[in-house]
């Protein structure tokens, strides 16, 4: 009896919360004035890094680039993606670039030749995310999948699917397993490569990288 009180009241609470999120930040016309100019940027952003062979100035845009897709992201009424990219994109990943950047030179070589397999990968992989926009529904459309979930049955068949009385840890770690998988992944790849390339740079790694000019010194 007391765990069905319980779930009645957490119910309460989260359609008081959907009928608050619902409400839109700003109107339809107003968005669309401030998404154009937004995407425009981060193209003309992201062309740009592409580009770029300053090191240095390609990771000030890199964050420049999280905080325009924070932007964006907010005014399409996702304020919790939205601070994870300026936390994660521009906070962290600037911060990990330019330790990594201390490291390395601030000029990148001039590559040989045109990287075809790169322009072949990254064609395929646009064509592919472009192909599966076909299947998503207009923009602002009410009856949208995004403005129906998360239903109310997470609440109520979380424990019992799940066996955990959390149901945040039940989302994240069960119903949503794989994406923070992919996360985690990410975030612990990063790392790694961090830690490599700083441990490349140590004294004692450089010296003991080269012992034919130790013994030529002695």
């Amino acid at each position: 009896m007391e765990t069905q009180r319980r779930r009645t009241k957490i119910l309460i609470k989260l359609n008081s919360v959907v009928t608050a999120v619902d409400q839109p930040v700003v109107s339809e016309v107003t968005q669309h004035v401030i998404i154009i100019p937004l995407l425009g940027l981060l193209s003309y952003t992201a062309l740009t890094v592409a580009r770029m062979r300053d090191l240095w100035a390609a990771v000030m845009l890199t964050g420049i680039y999280s905080f325009l897709g924070a932007s964006w992201m907010l005014v399409l009424d996702a304020p919790d993606v939205a601070f994870t990219e300026a936390a994660v994109g521009a906070g962290i990943s600037t911060v990990l670039m330019l330790a990594t950047l201390s490291l390395t030179s601030r000029t990148a070589k001039p590559p040989n030749r045109f990287p075809w397999l790169a322009f072949v990968v990254v064609t395929l992989t646009g064509g592919a995310l472009l192909y599966g926009t076909i299947d998503m529904p207009r923009y602002g459309q009410a009856d949208a999948p995004v403005h129906n979930y998360p239903h109310p049955s997470y609440l109520e068949k979380a424990e019992h699917d799940i066996h955990m009385p959390n149901v945040v840890t039940a989302v994240l770690a069960s119903y949503r397993g794989y994406d923070t998988l992919g996360e985690t992944l990410v975030i612990f790849t990063a790392a790694v490569a961090v830690m490599m390339l700083m441990r490349s740079h140590t004294p004692g790694h450089a010296a003991e990288g080269h012992p034919a000019e130790e013994r030529s010194s002695a």
